[in-house]
């Protein structure tokens, strides 16, 4: 995906949490991260509080203006730091694949989040021709190409849990998007470490996957500075909470 593709799907988040979270009060974000989504949403008006594993990144986010405006806590979103209800409603966005005990996470926003609030949320997708280029570089360097946690479009599994545990399950959208891929710049961001499934690789490895699978990608898709099309749709999913547990 290119940058500005990135950009613009975040802006659609941000457009999409702002309508659906207005007017919940306390709102929590899990894998907050560099603040991509709730910097954006608190300008919009939303009352994030963001919460991440990872210091590095919240350090980032403090350093962007009005990071210091958002409250965080280092944090592992199985085991979330606040009490029962404590806020109106919660989201997540690209985050379940990397969380093992994904389901006990859900548990934790379920609890965190008031009867008749929302978890609302997103996954991601497999669409395009990285993942396919993501298996080749996992096979090359000898590590699994599937994640920890959830699959990035197992919504069927999400689903599943989250109505066992009572919530009601709708859909916003659907949303289409149109972006272009540049295979020469996914790789160069392979290289660097950028996605999570090489962070169980050396720098070196990595970067030798890379070079090997550089002439497969071009035989196979052409020159590595074209963009490519890609088109897709998804929607987001939100859960409202039961007023009693199940």
């Amino acid at each position: 995906m290119t940058r500005g593709s990135e950009d613009l799907a975040t802006a659609e988040a941000v457009h999409v949490l702002a309508r659906e979270l207005a007017r919940r009060g306390r709102v929590l974000e899990i894998g907050v991260g560099t603040g991509l989504v709730a910097l954006p949403l608190r300008a919009a008006g939303g009352d994030v509080t963001g919460f991440d594993l990872s210091p590095s990144m919240m350090q980032v986010l403090r350093s962007k203006p009005g990071g210091d405006q958002v409250p965080l806590a280092l944090a592992d979103a199985t085991r979330l730091p606040v009490g029962d209800d404590a806020f109106g409603a919660s989201y997540f966005r690209w985050v379940l694949h990397l969380i093992p005990l994904w389901r006990v996470a859900m548990q934790e926003l379920i609890r965190a989040t008031r009867p008749a609030g929302v978890v609302v949320g997103l996954l991601g997708s497999d669409a395009g021709r990285m993942p396919e280029i993501r298996r080749r570089c996992c096979e090359i360097a000898g590590i699994s190409a599937e994640p920890v946690g959830l699959a990035w479009d197992d919504n069927v599994s999400l689903d599943d849990f989250m109505t066992s545990h009572g919530c009601r399950m709708s859909l916003i959208g659907p949303f289409k998007e149109k972006r272009v891929e540049r295979l020469g710049l996914y790789l160069d961001d392979v290289a660097e470490g950028r996605f999570s499934w090489t962070w169980s690789l050396d720098e070196r490895a990595r970067r030798e996957a890379v070079e090997l699978v550089r002439p497969w990608v071009q035989e196979r898709w052409g020159p590595l500075d074209q963009d490519l099309p890609v088109e897709y749709s998804y929607h987001w999913r939100s859960y409202e909470v039961p007023e009693s547990p199940v």
